[in-house]
């Protein structure tokens, strides 16, 4: 028996009793779509659905969600014949599942554009959310819609058949405006500062191109909340597949993991219609940039710190990286060192309690988080999660050592995968690559050669003479841990 809504009552007989199982509260049939959302990875349908499936089963409304994946099929193929329908196990001290229904339909955008500009125009849709990851966005190194990105020149070509999330929303917001239908609100969920802030320049910046009553109508028109969001979701492998399928007495090919921790909040800027997340633990708040920074620096900051150093000793998961005690050292320096004393955090965050619980999640023994995972699109993850602390360290005349030791770790990561015939999974894998190709050995020259490139670093780090130094220092430093391992962490 395969998980679906015909089998649905089935099931719900099945696991009447255990406690630890719960399954939707409301008709499915009587909820109509009111939320597209672009990129249906595990993290969304872990997190954002988790909280509108809550408001659904304790309010009610019409708050269905369009799932749509940008090229993947896989979302589509496996969800369709489980009528969106997939468990969500909460793995933590106490192990729970919860099947999910606020999923109504699936499409893909590469497949199915007509389908899905026409659901993205509908009235009954108030909000469009994202999570495309950081590359999605089609920025430049400034944060500023790259318009010479391949993706963006193909929209700007093809105003009515775009391939690129800014072009689809600009696409239906402007069948929008045309058919005199209310605009709908634009949330990014993903881990990039001031995400809200950056969508809704690029958003404009786009639909600039095409009218100048275009993006009048958006900026007037459209909300775009900055948002932080958090909850450590790895890919789902075979052992969680087999462990919710026994669990519910039924198949289910789809179904994700999480730990219990759950975080969202969203900058207060909302208007019209929106499901009642507030009543199910959503924050709105008008300091969304101290929320993030405590995020993006101390949880997102250690992961690729833990990816890029637990990768160089031949480590497989988070668990396995925060057990060893030098990488436990070394990141309870880091925090206290160089990344707690960067930002002011909000007002309602005890910082150095949250430090604490970050590291407790990371060692919670029933999530499996593959480094190798945490380490892809390293391009875009690094500027924000490690240069921007670092920067700003920089400027305030405070220790840069240790950051740059997760940037060093990162370079001998790109090394070794090209030097070992690996995979790079970035979206700059071939000009990354390439530059450490043309390697010597010496660590002067192959830092100096990568920073002074112009795909990651800002001309204040590349002028910086502290920080190149310090880089080669570090760069030289880790080469060692191949021979010695993180002992060499200690000086």
């Amino acid at each position: 028996m395969r998980l679906s809504s015909k089998n649905l009552a089935s099931i719900k007989e099945a696991v009447s009793g255990q406690e630890n199982m719960s399954l939707p509260e409301y008709n499915r049939d009587n909820t109509d779509i009111g939320i597209v959302h672009l990129g249906p990875g595990a993290f969304h349908r872990a997190h954002q659905v988790a909280y509108t499936e809550s408001v659904l089963n304790q309010f009610g409304g019409n708050w269905g969600i369009c799932a749509v994946s940008m090229r993947s099929t896989g979302a589509r193929d496996i969800l369709e014949p489980q009528d969106g329908l997939y468990t969500l196990a909460i793995l933590d001290q106490k192990i729970e599942y919860q099947v999910i229904g606020a999923i109504k339909e699936v499409l893909v955008a590469t497949d199915q554009l007509p389908q899905v500009l026409e659901r993205m125009a509908s009235e009954q849709v108030k909000i469009v959310s994202l999570t495309i990851t950081e590359k999605g966005y089609c920025l430049d190194t400034k944060g500023q819609l790259d318009l010479k990105h391949v993706d963006i020149q193909h929209d700007l070509n093809n105003f009515q058949t775009p391939r690129s999330a800014v072009g689809l929303i600009v696409q239906a917001l402007k069948l929008r405006m045309q058919n005199n239908v209310a605009a709908f609100n634009v949330i990014s969920c993903d881990n990039l500062p001031s995400n809200g802030h950056k969508l809704k320049n690029a958003v404009l910046t786009f639909a600039k191109q095409q009218s100048v009553e275009l993006a009048n109508w958006i900026e007037q028109s459209v909300s775009f909340p900055s948002t932080m969001v958090d909850s450590i979701t790895p890919k789902t492998d075979e052992n969680v597949i087999k462990q919710v399928s026994e669990a519910l007495g039924a198949d289910d090919q789809w179904p994700i993991q999480r730990e219990a921790f759950l975080q969202w909040v969203i900058e207060d800027t909302l208007t019209g219609d929106r499901p009642a997340w507030e009543k199910v633990g959503v924050v709105f708040s008008n300091n969304i940039d101290a929320f993030e920074n405590a995020k993006l620096r101390i949880l997102n900051g250690l992961h690729s710190t833990l990816a890029y150093m637990g990768l160089l000793i031949g480590l497989n998961s988070v668990k396995d990286a925060i057990s060893n005690q030098a990488l436990y050292n070394h990141c309870q320096r880091l925090l206290n060192e160089e990344i707690i004393p960067s930002f002011t955090p909000p007002a309602e965050l005890d910082v150095n309690e949250y430090a604490s619980d970050i590291i407790r999640r990371f060692e919670n023994p029933q999530i499996v988080h593959l480094l190798s995972q945490i380490a892809w699109d390293g391009s875009q993850k690094i500027p924000v999660r490690i240069l921007g602390t670092l920067t700003d360290n920089l400027r305030a005349g405070s220790s840069i050592k240790l950051l740059t030791l997760t940037v060093a770790a990162w370079i001998h990561f790109i090394r070794l995968t090209g030097k070992n015939n690996g995979e790079l999974t970035d979206p700059l894998a071939n000009e990354l690559l390439q530059l450490t190709n043309d390697f010597n050995g010496d660590a002067a020259h192959d830092v100096n050669l990568f920073v002074s490139s112009d795909l990651i670093f800002t001309d204040e780090l590349k002028s910086s003479e502290l920080f190149c130094n310090t880089l080669v220092e570090c760069y030289e430093q880790l080469a060692d841990v191949e021979r010695e391992g993180l002992s060499v962490l200690v000086n």
